[in-house]
């Protein structure tokens, strides 16, 4: 029987590693931005063991409508820009956080009060921390 230690342990494929550079990456913040999303950070979490994906982008927007059209527009860019396809997405009944998974990538859409709240950049503060500003276009 497998320890079970090893079954949290991602396996990485001999492929190259997603990085901040990235196609999908870009597209992402490209198009939070486009929808007005703010306090944009990203979380590289590559060298996090326990980690479920590379990165968690995080941004929050001011209601629940944005939350929606954040999303909406994440997934029509994604999709055009890369050919990707979201593989799950959670949270689009409430539109308080929604998060969308694309494999490497997570993303959380968030009211400010679920940011605060649920405070995933203390979560993972192992991890390191980018902003996302308009100034880095």
């Amino acid at each position: 029987m497998e320890p079970l230690a090893s079954l949290t342990k991602r396996k990485i494929s001999g492929t190259a590693r997603l990085t901040r550079n990235s196609k999908l990456f870009k597209t992402i913040i490209s198009a939070i931005r486009e929808k007005k999303g703010e306090n944009i950070v990203s979380l590289d979490l590559r060298q996090i063991p326990e980690a479920v994906s590379d990165f968690f982008i995080i941004c929050e927007v001011s209601s629940s409508p944005q939350v929606k059209s954040v999303a909406d527009n994440i997934e029509y860019r994604v999709k055009e820009a890369t050919g990707e396809n979201v593989y799950q997405r959670e949270g689009t009944q409430t539109l308080q956080w929604v998060l969308m998974d694309y494999v490497n990538i997570v993303v959380h859409i968030m009211l400010p009060e679920q940011r605060k709240f649920y405070s995933l950049e203390e979560m993972w503060s192992d991890a390191s921390i980018k902003a996302h500003n308009e100034k880095d276009i």
